[in-house]
């Protein structure tokens, strides 16, 4: 199983300016009426007849997709960029980001594709056990400003972004204003940000939060357990539990929407049932509980002998928690687990939740009937197989 390349080398990269460490191309389909932007759009060209059609337009950039023999020739294009097959997937109104000198490429943006998110930091203020994207400590702030740069380019129509990072609030007001910037150009998209949390029990930042008036703006914040040291511990950061659930609750008393997201190991998975109790409780008015499986990329592969347990063994804890949480009128859902693991009765709450460039399937899922309405597995890190995995007949399903 092979995540999506979104990252990779150009073959070739000629005329472009080596004085900029990046530039942005917006892709579009060589078609006659094309209108194009000189200075961001390029024409996408597989074949000699894309190229003529790209030609005819006027485009003065090409991302050319396919073997060297197909590259064209200098005084067709006053730009060009060769890629492999691996690209292949990329079409009409994806977004790129090319460095000239070194030739490395990065896929900002698909168009047809429900889970784009931008990375906005790798710094972040927690060292998480099982992190998936283990924490830099450098300035990259550049990436706020490439962020602002490719908003322009997005369809209007985009229906979800997401903001992740490490902490996007480490540079709060930065951020809260490419936020501001994100709902004045996509106003009908939905926006969901990952935070740690933590920044919002400051009474400065919660509020220009809420000052944006975004009713399409959702926080993902984690919450590990209703125990204060298990908490810190899963994070690795003292007095984290205080600072997270004060940020909720001032969050939610300016009428934001908040999500709870508690990743499924074996330090959570052995309070989950207590953990839901709590939540139900103590924050039955959040807007959305995920119940996560754990992605095994990360730092989670260095914590392996004490994160890893088999889902099939918390099973009755997590149905468990689930019905306490629905009962108390909570919205809960269970992502990143297949449904051959899961009891049940968390069918329901099942959610295909894995982002599509890392989404996989075991080789006992081509006969699954379920496999349509399944989340699969993440194909990045290492693989560790459940022993609860098995196809599901028409009947089961």
């Amino acid at each position: 199983m092979t995540p999506l390349a979104l990252y990779g080398q150009a073959r070739a990269l000629v005329g472009f300016d080596l004085a900029h460490n990046r530039a942005l191309l917006r892709l579009r389909a060589p078609v006659s009426g094309t209108i194009c932007d000189p200075l961001v759009d390029a024409a996408v060209i597989r074949n000699e007849a894309d190229a003529a059609a790209a030609r005819s337009t006027g485009f003065r950039t090409a991302v050319v997709i396919g073997a060297a023999e197909e590259i064209p020739s200098g005084s067709d294009f006053e730009r060009y960029a060769l890629l492999d097959s691996r690209f292949a997937y990329l079409g009409s109104d994806d977004v790129l980001a090319v460095e000239p000198k070194t030739r490395r490429l990065r896929t900002l943006y698909r168009r047809q594709s429900e889970h784009n998110s931008f990375l906005v930091t790798e710094r972040c203020n927690h060292l998480c056990l099982m992190c998936s994207q283990p924490p830099k400590d450098q300035d990259d702030s550049w990436m706020l400003d490439e962020i602002a740069a490719c908003l322009p380019l997005l369809d209007p129509a985009t229906r979800y972004l997401g903001f992740t990072g490490g902490e996007p609030l480490l540079e709060w007001r930065r951020f809260i204003a490419l936020l501001e910037q994100t709902r004045d150009i996509l106003p009908s998209t939905e926006i969901h940000v990952l935070s740690n949390g933590r920044a919002f029990a400051r009474h400065e930042i919660v509020s220009s939060w809420a000052a944006l008036r975004h009713q399409r703006l959702c926080v993902g914040i984690p919450l590990y357990a209703a125990v204060d040291s298990i908490h810190d511990y899963v994070v690795q950061a003292q007095g984290a539990f205080a600072e997270t659930v004060l940020g909720l609750m001032r969050l939610k008393d300016k009428g934001q929407r908040v999500e709870v997201r508690v990743v499924l190991h074996r330090v959570t998975a052995e309070r989950l049932r207590h953990t839901c109790e709590w939540l139900a409780r103590n924050l039955p008015f959040v807007d959305h509980v995920a119940l996560m499986g754990l992605e095994n990329t990360g730092f989670a592969l260095a914590n392996q002998d004490v994160l890893w347990i088999d889902p099939v063994d918390y099973q009755a804890d997590l149905a468990e928690g689930v019905a306490i949480l629905a009962a108390a009128g909570v919205r809960v859902s269970v992502y990143n687990l297949p449904l051959c693991i899961l009891d049940r009765s968390l069918w329901p709450f099942a959610v295909q939740s894995i982002s599509d460039w890392k989404n996989a399937y075991a080789p006992e899922c081509d006969g699954c009937s379920a496999r349509p309405r399944c989340s699969g597995f993440f194909s990045t890190g290492r693989q560790r197989r459940s022993r609860g995995i098995h196809p599901l007949d028409a009947a089961a399903a």
